[in-house]
């Protein structure tokens, strides 16, 4: 399954997020086979952490924005 699929890292945020609620939705249905469950999980949770590290980016890019606001409202005053 995951041999069709384009490398986890390639994948823009929403794509990934797409694909990885297409999976849960998959799973829940419970009419996968066992093998193709545990593939599909992998892919999950491969695809759940690199969400993760881009959101973990993200916030910091934030905060690091919110710094430079906050210094230059400093130098201001």
């Amino acid at each position: 399954m995951t041999d069709l699929l384009p490398p986890v890292e390639t994948l823009g945020f929403g794509e990934a997020l797409k694909e990885l609620e297409a999976i849960v939705a998959q799973l829940e249905s419970g009419q996968m086979e066992l093998e193709d469950s545990l593939t599909s999980y992998e892919r999950g949770v491969a695809l759940l952490r690199a969400l993760q590290a881009r959101l973990g980016e993200a916030q910091q890019r934030v905060t690091s924005l919110i710094g430079e606001i906050d210094a230059e409202a400093g130098d201001e005053s």
